[in-house]
Formats: C-alpha cells, sequence, structure tokens
C-alpha cells in the first residue's frame, strides 16, 4: 500500500505541475492579467493531492493503518472529492478568463460542485484519521 501512496503522489505533483502551467499559459494566451480561480489548481493538488498521499505513505510505514476496511473506500472518496473540486475552479476559472457571465444558478451550480468534492475531502480525511488514531493506539 506504501508504493501506491507514493504512486499516487507522483500522478497528482503531475497534475500540480500541469495545473500550474495550464494556469499560467492559458491566462497569458487569452491575455488576461486578473485573479482566477486557475490558480488554486496547482496549489490544491500539490498539497491535498501530493502532500497527502506523501504523508499516508508516512503513516502506514509506521501505523499499518490501511488494512482496516474502511481506509479503501475513504482513499477512492478522498480522491473523487479532491478531482471534483478541481473541477470546480477548472470550470469557475475558466469562466472568469472567457469572461462568461454565469447566471445565479450556474454560478451556484459550480459553488455546490466545489462545496460537494470538499465535503467529501473532509470525511473522507475524518475516516483516514480515525483509521490512524485506531492502530497507532
Amino acid at each position: 500500500m506504501i508504493r501506491r501512496y507514493v504512486n499516487l503522489s507522483v500522478a497528482y505533483a503531475l497534475l500540480g505541475m500541469a495545473g500550474g502551467v495550464f494556469y499560467r499559459e492559458y491566462t497569458k494566451f487569452s491575455g488576461y492579467a486578473g485573479q482566477t480561480s486557475l490558480c488554486f489548481m496547482h496549489a490544491h493538488y500539490l498539497v491535498l493531492g501530493m502532500a497527502m498521499f506523501l504523508l499516508l505513505a508516512l503513516l502506514e510505514k509506521a501505523f499499518a493503518f490501511s488494512g482496516e476496511k474502511h481506509v479503501r473506500p475513504a482513499v477512492i472518496v478522498y480522491q473523487a472529492g479532491l478531482n471534483v473540486t478541481e473541477l470546480g475552479f477548472l470550470l469557475r476559472g475558466l469562466a472568469q478568463v472567457n469572461s462568461v457571465a454565469l447566471s445565479r444558478g450556474m454560478d451556484a451550480a459550480i459553488s455546490g460542485i466545489a462545496g460537494l468534492g470538499h465535503i467529501a475531502m473532509g470525511v473522507s480525511l475524518v475516516l483516514l484519521l480515525l483509521a490512524v488514531r485506531r492502530q497507532a493506539a
């Protein structure tokens, strides 16, 4: 399982770097100079993806918590939540760069998408921390 966490960490590092390059190049190509939600993709993938799975690899080495029955589903839901959150950033950022006037409904829908992703990550994080705590005791 340690190898899987490290591989996920590498994948999210690559996604984080790709998100940063996309943000920089897309805004430059579009002639957009303001603040956009696209800039958050880079940091979220690096911290909540790469760093999180590196931390899980270290915790797995120390406590061997991944054998618990709720860990695998929690990791899957965490990843789904992270990527849904990133989708919200991407949609909002593209609308900002392209000067798309969002209706109230569409604006709420994008916020809702990002919110659901954050909720999924939060619940999964708590489940993972509880699994670590049980093994550390």
